[in-house]
Parts: structure tokens; C-alpha cells; sequence
């Protein structure tokens, strides 16, 4: 697939819709394989029209598989759209393995190495930072005062300060202005710049995971709570942790500590572990937890960045703020990154399972072994049901933002995401809050919640995230850096400050899918390496939110 400067584009000889590259007009002339039609519509870039008449409950196919079915009859060259095709899938059963693909030349990328900080385990992390967490959300307002005593005094702090445009606006107050000439008025801008004297220079950062949970949930949720943060506990990027209990909650700390035995028998890390009710009176807990988390930064801050080789990465892929030409530049980059680093022998994640709906068919054939085809559609089968039983459904997966920008269905969503995931076989099937543990293409269960998925990501091992959007979205990770793409040069030139990479270039015909994957595993490399700071990590963007099973799509 090539776009060639054209005006539109055909993805696969199966489609019968072709995608608008730029706005084209109503009447616009259509010439494609020996066919010559005019649009009956105005149809705007990443919108789809189609290329034969349809008829109400005919097949629409994109990417080479069904995608919805018309609702009402389609002219040739009508555009398709919310009122005129419904979500509908293939059916999915298990099929033959199909295990031949195309691996890359990856000559380029013989003896490269990235530098990182090595692990007991034998893994490596592309950064080294000390994480607090809670146990229970009863817990949140102590981590909040650990945050306030350490953060700044250490040197870590990297939000942005506003409070000089404050001082502003209150003086234009105190002057007498009413609120028109407040709203009008041109105040400057002069945000803080981080600090960067950091007291322990090899400790990237102290992050605080606070949320929602731990109690007055299910034992299940409580499991799988302690679960994701084992995950970030051993995680790579991780030196050391301070986690604190009330003590009566569901999240025991005895789970936790078996769900850290499940992902490091032999872990070793600094951990720090303090329970309020054993403790007593919260000062004496504070001064203990300050204390210990010192020391264990003490030990963390020997640990430096040495060289290892690029099969030691483990890249999570994710969307967000998904367009209609996220299946056609980034996502598409982001399968030949993969590719390149599965025949490296690295490792990939691909996630968002409501986001895989309509695809299941080529992933499933495409496990090694007929275990992991079967319990990855057992998986989705499972997920897509609980769904229904909310009211809700896969189908009802795309935001506002994506249907108005050309995915209007779920399956149309779907077969553009999982491009990211390349071509490779599927190493290992996992559901949350699993970990990594094989090398090669890893499908792993979560929601298609942005965040939510990034967490879930990372808890299982991804030391760096690709993360493609269209429409623009600032979702980052506390340990993790989180690499923002955009499909498109217009949203690259207008959020500058959280965007790191463009793939429009691939859409306008300046860069095949090839390169640009080149072009972004170097950039990878150097992010590994800490010499180039991706905007979610310069912008302090910490995003962190376990998922509740069952909430979320």
C-alpha cells in the first residue's frame, strides 16, 4: 500500500470503499481500475465513499475484511457514513496456522545497542525511578504528603507553574478591569521550566500512583490490583518501591507479595512496605516511610546505564484519539517497528482487545499454537459478552472524535489498529494483569481506554510505548516513556508541544511505511538510551489508572 500523492487510496484489493486523502468535492471525477464516477457528495480527508452501488445489509469491506453492511442503497461514489452503514464483523473459528512472514532486513541495525539500566532478572530498563503507591485509597492523602516533602527538595519536579500568569490576573483585577477586559487581555505565558538538579543523579524520578481502589470492591478486583502493581514493582524501569497498607483492606499486602513472587521469584529490588494500623499514629508512619524510601533511593541511585542489545526492548503499542488515517501512516509504522524488533528478538505488545473486533480471524491464525488461538478468542469472546450484558457491546467502541474523522464502525476501527501489531506470528496470549515473559508479538487483554490500556502495558513489562493519534491526546506514564506519533501533519503542526513524531509524511507520499519505521526505532533508540526526552516525560505526564474489569471498553 503506497499513497503516491494521490487523492484517495484503496488499502487492500478486497475493499470495495476507497479512503479520501484530502477534501474532495461533490462531483469530483473518480478514475480507479478502469471505472470513471463522480462523487454524489462533498466527502472531507479520512471519510470513505464507495466504489460500486450498494444495497441495504451488502457487505462493506476495508483492510480486506467486513467492516459493516450498508442500511440503505449507496450510489456509486456516495459517501459512507453513520447513516448509511451499520458495525457488523466476520465470524471467527479456529483455523489452520499461518505462521510465514516476511521478516525485514535488519542489517542496519547490526551491533546496535541501546544504553539502560540492567535488572537481576535480566531484563533491562530504558529508565530508573522509585515508585510510592497505595495498597487502598485510604492511603492517597499520606502518598500526597510523601509527594510534597520529596518531590521538590530532590530535585524531580516537572510540571509546569503557572502561577506568574495568577499574579497577572489578579492585578488586573485589583486595577478595576471587568471580566470582558480580563478575558481579552494579553497576559504572558511564563511557565516554570523543570528544575533539573537532581540530588540522586541516577534516579530518572519518584512517581506517586494513587487511585480509586483496594477496597469495597470485589476480591477479584483486589487481586487483579495487586497484581498490576507487582507488575510495576519488577517492571524494568523500576529500582525500588514504597507501598502503603491501612491494613484491613481487601488488597492484603500477603497478595501482593505473592503476585511478586508470580513475576520475579527472585526479586531483589529495594521494597519498602509499611501498614498505618501496625505502625500507629501517621507521623510515625511518614517519618518511617520518609526514612526508608530515602535509604532505599541511596541504593537505587548506584545503579547506572550500560549498553545492551535491542533485543532487551519491550515496546507497548497503543492509539488514542484514533482518525481515519491511523491504518494508513502510523499504525502501519508501528507493525514494521514491530516486525523489525520481533526479528531482533525483542519484544511487542499489542493491547486494546475491543479494538482487535473484526480481526480475530488473522491474529487467531497467526498464534503459534492452537492453546493461544483458542484462548485468545476466548478472550474476546468473553470480553465482548460482559460488554453486552453492561448494555453496551465491542460495536459500541468509537468516540465522537473517531466517527467524525472517518470511523464510523467499530471493525473499521479495529482492522486500522491492529496494523500496529505488523506481521509477525503471535508469540504469547495474555490477559490482565499478566507479564511478558517471551520474546516476539504478545497480545495482551485490556480495555481500549487510553490510559487504562498504557497502565496495563507497562505492568506488563513495556519499557517503551508507541502511541499513535490522529485527533491529539496528552495520555503519558509515570515510568514508562510514552512516544506520541500523529497520523497526520496538520495535528502534528498544531499540538507541537505533546507530539514527538509525524507520519502525515506517509500520507502526503514523502515516506513510504518502510521508512518511517526506520525512522522511528531510532528515535526509540535514543529515547532507550536517555538522550532524548519524549514530550509525555518532559511534560510530567503521569497518567496511571488500573483497570476494573468489566467498566471499560
Amino acid at each position: 500500500m503506497s499513497t503516491q500523492k494521490h487523492s484517495y487510496i484503496r488499502i487492500h484489493p478486497k475493499d470495495n470503499v476507497l479512503v479520501a486523502l484530502q477534501n474532495l468535492a461533490q462531483g469530483t471525477e473518480i478514475n480507479f481500475e478502469g471505472q470513471t464516477f463522480k462523487l454524489t457528495e462533498k466527502v472531507d480527508a479520512k471519510h470513505k465513499f464507495s466504489i460500486n452501488a450498494l444495497q441495504p445489509e451488502d457487505e462493506i469491506f476495508m483492510y480486506g475484511v467486513l467492516v459493516g453492511k450498508a442500511m440503505q442503497p449507496i450510489p456509486q461514489g456516495g459517501p459512507i457514513s453513520t447513516q448509511t452503514v451499520h458495525h457488523a464483523s466476520g465470524e471467527f473459528h479456529l483455523g489452520k496456522r499461518k505462521l510465514d512472514w516476511h521478516q525485514p532486513d535488519i542489517s542496519k541495525y547490526t551491533g546496535k545497542t541501546f544504553n539502560g539500566y540492567h535488572r537481576a532478572d535480566g531484563s533491562v530498563g530504558t529508565g530508573n525511578y522509585w515508585i510510592v503507591v497505595p495498597l487502598v485509597f485510604c492511603e492517597n492523602r499520606n502518598i500526597d504528603v510523601l509527594k510534597e516533602a520529596l518531590v521538590d527538595k530532590l530535585g524531580y519536579k516537572k510540571a509546569k507553574s503557572y502561577e506568574g500568569d495568577v499574579d497577572q490576573l489578579i492585578s488586573l483585577y485589583q486595577a478595576g478591569k471587568s471580566v470582558e477586559e480580563i478575558l481579552n487581555a494579553d497576559i504572558q505565558v511564563t511557565a516554570d521550566k523543570a528544575k533539573s538538579n537532581r540530588f540522586f543523579k541516577n534516579i530518572d524520578g519518584i512517581k506517586f500512583l494513587t487511585h480509586e481502589m483496594g477496597c469495597g470492591c470485589t476480591r477479584s478486583d483486589a487481586q487483579t490490583l495487586c497484581g498490576i502493581i507487582a507488575g510495576y514493582i519488577t517492571h524494568p524501569n523500576v529500582a525500588g518501591a514504597t507501598i502503603l497498607s491501612l491494613g484491613c483492606q481487601n488488597a492484603q499486602v500477603s497478595i501482593l507479595q505473592q503476585e511478586i513472587k508470580v513475576r520475579d521469584a527472585n526479586f531483589s529490588k529495594p521494597l519498602v512496605i509499611l501498614e498505618q494500623q501496625k505502625v500507629g499514629t501517621e507521623s510515625d508512619l511518614l517519618k518511617q516511610a520518609l526514612k526508608q524510601t530515602f535509604a532505599g533511593l541511596m541504593q537505587a541511585n548506584q545503579t547506572e546505564r550500560t549498553p545492551a542489545p535491542l533485543s532487551k526492548l519491550c515496546i507497548g503499542l497503543e492509539c488514542g484519539g484514533s482518525d481515519g488515517f491511523s491504518g494508513i501512516s502510523a499504525n502501519p509504522a508501528l507493525g514494521y517497528v514491530s516486525d523489525l524488533l520481533v526479528t531482533m528478538g525483542g519484544s511487542v505488545i499489542l493491547s486494546e482487545f475491543p479494538e482487535l473486533c473484526g480481526v480475530e480471524q488473522e491474529l487467531s491464525d497467526r498464534c503459534v499454537d492452537e492453546d493461544k488461538a483458542n484462548y485468545f478468542m476466548q478472550l474476546m469472546t468473553t470480553y465482548n459478552k460482559r460488554a453486552e450484558a453492561d448494555g453496551s457491546g465491542f460495536y459500541a467502541n468509537p468516540s465522537p472524535g473517531n466517527i467524525r474523522d472517518g470511523l464510523i464502525t467499530d471493525a473499521i476501527k479495529s482492522a486500522g489498529a491492529a496494523k500496529k501489531g505488523g506481521t509477525s506470528p503471535v508469540a504469547d496470549v495474555l490477559d490482565y494483569p499478566a507479564k511478558v515473559s517471551k520474546p516476539g508479538l504478545n497480545l495482551l487483554c485490556t480495555p481500549g481506554s487510553d490510559v487504562e490500556s498504557t497502565t496495563a502495558e507497562v505492568g506488563a513489562g513495556a519499557t517503551i510505548v508507541l502511541f499513535t493519534t490522529g485527533l491529539g491526546t496528552p495520555t503519558g506514564n509515570p515510568v514508562t516513556p510514552v512516544v506520541k506519533l500523529s497520523t497526520n501533519t496538520a495535528t502534528a503542526l498544531k499540538m507541537p508541544d505533546i507530539i514527538d513524531i509525524n507520519c502525515g509524511t506517509i500520507i502526503e507520499g514523502d515516506e513510504t511505511i518502510q521508512q518511517a519505521g526506520e525512522r522511528i526505532l531510532d528515535y526509540v533508540i535514543q529515547v532507550a538510551s536517555g538522550e532524548t526526552e519524549p514530550a509525555s516525560v518532559r511534560l510530567g505526564q503521569d497518567d496511571w489508572i488500573p483497570w476494573k474489569r468489566g467498566i471499560s471498553l
